[in-house]
C-alpha cells in the first residue's frame, strides 16, 4: 500500500524523472479504488508536492487541482479537490483557461494570464496557467488546473506529461 511517502520528491530530479514518479505513485494510489473524488485527491496531493520539489518556475506552483463537470448543471464546471488558497466554486464553459479548456476539450497553456482574454483571477498572484482536460469516452469530465506565481511557469513539457496524466486519470476514475 502506498503511503505519505509517495509525495516525497529527491532534490535533483528532472522535471521528466518527477512526473515519471507522479505517474506511478498515482497508478499505485489507484489500485483497487476508482472513486474520482479519493483518486483526485490523492493525486493533486502528488502533483502540488511534485512541483513543489523542481526548481522556479516549478516550485512557484501556487494553486494545483481540478474542477469537474458539475452533474446539476452540464455546461459548468464546479470545484473539486485541490491544494492552494480558497478558489471560485464554479466556472462556465467558456469563461477563463478553465472553462474554454472545458469548452474546447484542449489543453490551455498561458504564459501570462493577464493576456488571456476573460481570464477569472482567483488568486491575483497567479501569473500563469496550464488546464488539462480529462476525457472519458470522448465526453469531458473534469479539468487539471495549475497556476503559477510567475510568468511562463509551464512548458510543453508540462503539458506533454500532464496530458499523460489526465488520461490515467480517466481510464482509472468512474466520474
Amino acid at each position: 500500500m502506498v503511503h505519505a511517502e509517495a509525495s516525497t520528491f529527491a532534490e535533483g530530479l528532472t522535471k521528466c524523472e518527477v512526473y515519471m514518479q507522479v505517474f506511478e505513485q498515482a497508478k499505485a494510489l489507484f489500485v483497487g479504488q476508482r472513486n474520482w473524488t479519493s483518486n483526485l485527491s490523492n493525486f493533486t496531493s502528488l502533483l502540488y508536492h511534485a512541483l513543489h520539489s523542481l526548481p522556479s518556475p516549478s516550485s512557484a506552483t501556487n494553486w494545483c487541482g481540478f474542477y469537474v463537470v458539475d452533474p446539476k448543471n452540464p455546461n459548468q464546471l464546479i470545484l473539486g479537490p485541490f491544494q492552494g488558497h480558497v478558489a471560485c466554486q464554479t466556472i462556465a464553459f467558456g469563461k477563463g483557461v478553465c472553462g474554454t479548456a472545458a469548452q474546447t476539450k484542449t489543453t490551455q497553456l498561458v504564459e501570462d494570464v493577464t493576456k488571456f482574454p476573460g481570464h477569472i483571477a482567483c488568486d491575483v498572484a497567479s501569473k500563469s496557467e496550464i488546464v488539462v482536460p480529462v476525457v472519458q469516452s470522448g465526453k469531458l469530465v473534469a479539468i487539471i488546473d495549475i497556476d503559477c506565481a510567475k510568468l511562463s511557469g509551464f512548458s510543453l513539457e508540462d503539458q506533454v506529461a500532464l496530458e499523460t496524466l489526465a488520461e490515467l486519470l480517466a481510464i482509472s476514475c468512474d466520474f
